[in-house]
């Protein structure tokens, strides 16, 4: 069954992706706005910068690159298993686009119609 387009099921997509968050980062988003619509689920959000990023990006823009592209990678499958544990839908794919100079990032879960 896919997901509705209700609050409740908005506010337990954002508890959710906020939950992946504190678990990576240390910290929730400051900005999230979720959206459902029939097959697809979008996560638009504005994270908070870290001043281990910070610094990091100082002195290392490289290694700051490669760590946002590992965690990215890290997030997005804290996510599906967090979404396969507490929901019966099947994720076909799940695409993120984080953007380090403005701390903006675009989830976007692609789920199989049964």
């Amino acid at each position: 069954m896919l997901p509705s387009n209700t609050n409740e099921t908005k506010k337990f997509l954002a508890h959710l992706y906020n939950e992946v968050s504190k678990e990576l980062v240390g910290a929730g988003t400051t900005l999230l706005k979720v959206s459902v619509d029939k097959g697809l689920i979008t996560f638009q959000a504005k994270h908070r910068r870290s001043q281990r990023s910070a610094a990091l990006e100082g002195e290392v823009p490289s290694l700051k690159q490669e760590v946002d592209f590992h965690l990215s990678l890290l997030y997005k499958k804290k996510l599906r298993q967090k979404l396969e544990e507490q929901t019966d839908w099947e994720i076909e794919a799940i695409l993120r686009d984080y953007d380090s100079a403005t701390q903006l990032a675009f989830t976007n879960i692609v789920l199989k119609e049964k």
